[in-house]
């Protein structure tokens, strides 16, 4: 076997990992974003054993600017029920969030008004590229009568 064929597997093993790399690296800028509606699911109560007892329940939704440099700007926090009715704006006026902090909204254990299928559509966006998108979650809890209750939800990117 002559030395030209020796080589010609790992010519081609060379091209195949230069290819999937550029692959790979195109799907990491294709996910950059200058902005994004995220929509997270919420509940402003939640029902214990077949709908007899209502378990209220306070939920902070916390916004996470993931990205180590550049900061994201919140534009819109609406809060919505049950049937889709805006309950309530939480932004007067667009709120920065620098590069790995957080900003978080509360809606009060007695606010019972945006019901089981509660949920938040959060606007941002940024002067720049933003590599890891902001982590967006709704953290649910009560803790009453020997009962402690605690989930998370996240969001989830929408178009609109």
């Amino acid at each position: 076997m002559g030395e030209e064929t020796m080589f010609r597997p790992l010519h081609a093993a060379l091209i195949c990992a230069a290819l999937l790399f550029l692959a790979a690296a195109s799907d990491g800028r294709a996910e950059m974003s200058k902005g994004q509606t995220q929509y997270v699911p919420c509940s402003s109560h939640i029902y214990h054993g077949l709908k007899t007892r209502q378990v209220d329940l306070t939920v902070t939704l916390v916004v996470r600017n993931l990205d180590t440099r550049r900061p994201l700007t919140v534009t819109a926090v609406d809060y919505h029920g049950t049937d889709g009715k805006l309950l309530r704006r939480y932004l007067a006026a667009p709120v920065v969030i620098g590069p790995i902090s957080a900003r978080e909204f509360v809606v009060e254990e007695k606010d019972k008004e945006g019901g089981v299928g509660a949920s938040f559509l959060v606007r941002w966006t940024s002067n720049d590229e933003i590599i890891n998108e902001p982590l967006v979650e709704a953290v649910m809890i009560s803790s009453s009568n020997n009962l402690g209750i605690s989930y998370i939800n996240r969001g989830v990117v929408v178009k609109e």
